[in-house]
């Protein structure tokens, strides 16, 4: 994809749907994510702001944002609500969809980290409270090649291939795909919503889990994962069963391709998380882990 504005259609289609009379007044890239092009968009008459997200030509990840923002209608106000799409080139030069903007922005270096990381825990237990209703017709994750057995790599991987069946029977929730720090944002101290649904599914609970913990250790340290997973279970009623094994889950999903997320971070804010510190923080924890097997 350039890395342009978007096209005098495109933005002639979100001004038509702020009303007839609105004209664009503001186009602004957001910062963070490499997977779609993402800007807010501002109108006048009337003033109102969106997000256009445009996503590679043949990426499927439009159609299936575009299936998890219907299905959950906004999640009590968690998550954007879709306004609209354009999977077929009719009005724009991306597969695209045109959501709600949720107040705030990222923050990846809050005041008070163990605060920050709590109300991360609470808000994905709201998420997994979703009601299993509109779930519907979600494919599971381990139809995913990042969600299979084959995606398994790196020290952890013998041990969580030897337990694989306590993974794939857990009781499945919704699950995010992508639940880290770089996909919330904040309004002060205040957690106003999760983004970036494009990879909604079908799941066990300590998926999303252990991908969290391991962005927050990779951020801070374990005391902040662990508050996470205090506040998170706290919210859910319920302690996590096997919290040691989703965390090597996530260690050896991320095995491989750890330093590839310099560019993620860098966009919400943390650039010093260069390729050689990441993977020095991710072979760490992994071994303090794996000690714990």
């Amino acid at each position: 994809m350039r890395d342009s504005s978007p096209s005098t259609t495109t933005l002639t289609r979100v001004a038509e749907l702020a009303g007839p009379h609105a004209t664009v007044a503001a186009v602004r890239k957001l910062a963070g994510g490499s997977h779609a092009r993402t800007h807010l968009i501002r109108t006048v008459a009337p003033e109102r702001e969106v997000v256009l997200r445009e996503f590679p030509v043949g990426d499927d990840a439009a159609r299936r944002e575009v299936r998890v923002l219907t299905a959950l209608d906004g999640l009590g106000g968690l998550a954007p609500r879709l306004l609209a799409s354009d999977l077929h080139g009719d009005w724009s030069e991306y597969p695209s969809v045109v959501i709600s903007r949720l107040p705030g922005s990222a923050n990846v270096r809050p005041t008070d980290a163990y605060a920050w990381a709590a109300e991360l825990g609470r808000a994905l237990a709201r998420i997994q409270a979703t009601d299993p209703a509109r779930l519907t017709g979600f494919p599971s994750l381990f139809g995913r090649t990042a969600g299979s057995r084959e995606a398994l790599a790196g020290p952890a991987a013998e041990y969580v291939a030897a337990n694989w069946d306590r993974i794939t029977e857990s009781p499945s929730v919704l699950t995010h795909f992508d639940f880290y720090s770089g996909n919330v944002v904040w309004d002060g101290d205040a957690l106003t919503g999760v983004v970036d649904w494009c990879g909604g599914l079908v799941g066990p609970a300590g998926f999303d889990v252990g991908w969290c913990r391991l962005d927050l250790y990779l951020l801070y340290d374990d005391s902040v994962a662990d508050a996470f997973l205090a506040a998170y279970e706290l919210a859910r009623g319920a302690l996590l069963d096997d919290r040691l094994l989703w965390d090597l889950y996530a260690l050896s999903r991320s095995h491989e391709n750890v330093e590839t997320w310099t560019e993620n971070y860098a966009g919400v804010g943390r650039p010093d998380l260069t390729g050689a510190r990441l993977r020095g923080r991710h072979g760490t924890w992994t071994r303090r882990l794996l000690g714990q097997t």
